[in-house]
């Protein structure tokens, strides 16, 4: 599959949970499923990298079902969204000798589309089925990490 498809689909990841996309990318470079040494993105080979991503996203799936928390398509949980999305990108197209630039724009479109989608079938998801949206952002926590895991897999 053409890298830059896989980079719009990675991006979405991010749009539905914005760490998850990172943290699998860190565990993909870990396991050498994406080549980035030596590159201006060798530091997502790093253990710390990997370690402190991993733990970020995991809090990022505790928070996401607290009450309070903002929604994804609020400004500053948005442009994470971008950016992050299109550091996973650049990735993927750097680890495929694509342009970084143009995987990160591909990407970050991406993310929109996820955080604009997926907040809109969140709410209606809960609204039409009736249950808490804890179990809706259950399975999109599963839906972000498989289709992460798989999309890199690919790659």
């Amino acid at each position: 599959m053409p890298v830059l498809m896989l980079s719009f689909f990675l991006g979405y990841v991010a749009g539905l949970r914005s760490l998850a996309a990172p943290a699998v990318v860190c565990w993909a470079t870990y396991l050498g499923w994406l080549h980035l040494a030596g590159g201006k993105l060798a530091f997502i080979s790093r253990p710390s990298t990997l370690t402190l991503v991993t733990l970020l996203a995991l809090a990022e799936l505790i928070i996401d079902k607290l009450p309070q928390t903002p929604a994804r398509t609020a400004p500053f949980g948005l442009i994470a969204r971008i950016v992050l999305g299109a550091l996973c990108g650049m990735a993927l197209a750097t680890s495929d000798r694509v342009s970084p630039s143009l995987g990160a724009l591909v990407a970050s479109a991406g993310a929109l589309v996820g955080a604009f989608t997926g907040y809109r079938a969140r709410h209606t998801l809960v609204a039409r089925l009736r249950v808490p949206g804890y179990v809706v952002a259950l399975t999109e926590d599963a839906i972000a990490i498989i289709g992460g895991l798989l999309i890199v897999a690919h790659s």
